[in-house]
């Protein structure tokens, strides 16, 4: 066809058809066009409504755990449920020893940390009427010598106290070194009271802006720990927190302190120091390491690290956590380590997926040394 006979074949065709093609077609132009501006929208709106809701926790689903990884700890992670308040017991040891209620309020204008002990509840019984005579005794780690304690309550096991401490002349930069201990006593007029369980909290993971109200579940204590959980490591424990943000991808870690250290110098002291190894896909990627503690089995440290490790490597992720006691002339030597994460099992992955669970949360646990 030419195109004189094309251009007379267009010309035979009537005005109104060619308008009415033309309309259609910018119809569904215009269509497409608003389809694909309201899915946009959409999902920036539903994106900012899951964000000002604070929905931001892992999903432990979403990590596609392997069997093998979720058969590592005892319950199931399916039968976990990490931020109900209604989970009493204690992580690490199955052994429900209560929780208690606690408030924190930070004044920047006279120095000033008010602690307010609210109640403690599901605490065990201690005496052969099945019930206790309950108090807490409140410490600013490390420092042991000042203790405040409440009021002694009689028979019960949901003790409530409503009772308010205040540590004076503490500044801002000193107040981040300090960690809040609060220690659960069974009083016993005749012999020693009975320590029933502990909460420990850094206040360097505390943002002491803002007021503090929540519950903490109490852990066992430090010396009955071969009572609730087997035989007592003969190279120590070590108790530190974790804390994973999925958003910026960073994994921190705060060593606080270890206890009753194997001794490896002729003094019957150690050196000790704490190495971090961040380790993927079965190598090393980052190390890191707090300062020596000269001549003690019991080192306090409170020392801060940060790992960038993307949400879609956590599944792959380990900390391998070893206490060493430093050498001047030879080499150090390993009194004793842990691992949490992919690598870990038992209560040392338990810490792991608890931290998971409470994402920009600091979660605080003991270890146990191994070899």
């Amino acid at each position: 066809m030419s195109l004189e006979s094309a251009k007379e074949s267009l010309k035979k065709v009537p005005i109104w058809i060619i308008a009415v093609a033309g309309l259609v077609a910018a119809l569904v132009i215009i269509f497409c066009i608003y389809c694909c501006c309201c899915r946009k929208c959409g999902k920036k709106d539903k994106k900012d409504k899951d964000k000002k809701n604070g929905k931001e926790r892992v999903d432990l689903q979403a990590v596609k755990i392997g069997a093998s990884y979720q058969e590592k700890v005892q319950p199931s992670m399916d039968e976990l449920d990490y931020n109900s308040e209604d989970y009493h017991s204690d992580v690490s040891s199955g052994v429900k020893i209560g929780r208690i209620n606690f408030t924190l309020d930070y004044s920047f204008n006279d120095n000033t940390l008010t602690i307010g002990i609210i109640k403690a509840e599901d605490i065990p019984a201690k005496d052969f009427s099945g019930s206790s005579d309950p108090y807490v005794k409140i410490y600013l780690l490390p420092d042991k010598k000042k203790k405040m304690e409440t009021k002694v309550h009689r028979r019960t096991l949901n003790p409530v106290f409503n009772e308010t401490f205040v540590f004076k002349n503490i500044p801002y930069s000193e107040i981040t070194n300090r960690i809040l201990l609060m220690e659960l006593y069974d009083f016993d007029r005749f012999s020693r009271h009975d320590l029933i369980g502990e909460a420990r909290l850094p206040l360097i993971d505390v943002d002491l802006a803002s007021s503090i109200n929540e519950w903490r579940v109490l852990t066992p204590p430090h010396s009955s720990r071969s009572a609730a959980g087997g035989s007592r490591s003969e190279l120590g424990e070590i108790c530190f927190s974790l804390r994973y943000v999925p958003t910026a991808g960073k994994l921190q870690i705060t060593i606080v302190e270890a206890k009753s250290l194997k001794s490896m110098d002729l003094s019957g002291y150690s050196d000790p120091y704490v190495k971090i190894a961040l380790v993927q896909e079965g190598r090393k990627i980052k190390k890191k390491k707090t300062t020596v503690k000269k001549r003690t089995l019991d080192p306090y440290f409170n020392e801060t690290f940060t790992f960038q490790v993307p949400f879609e490597k956590i599944e792959q992720s380990s900390l391998i956590i070893s206490v060493l006691d430093y050498d001047r002339v030879g080499r150090s030597e390993m009194i004793g380590k842990c691992v949490v994460g992919e690598l870990s099992s038992g209560a040392d992955l338990r810490h792991w997926v608890d931290m998971l669970g409470s994402p920009r949360r600091a979660v605080t646990q003991w270890h146990t040394l191994h070899n």
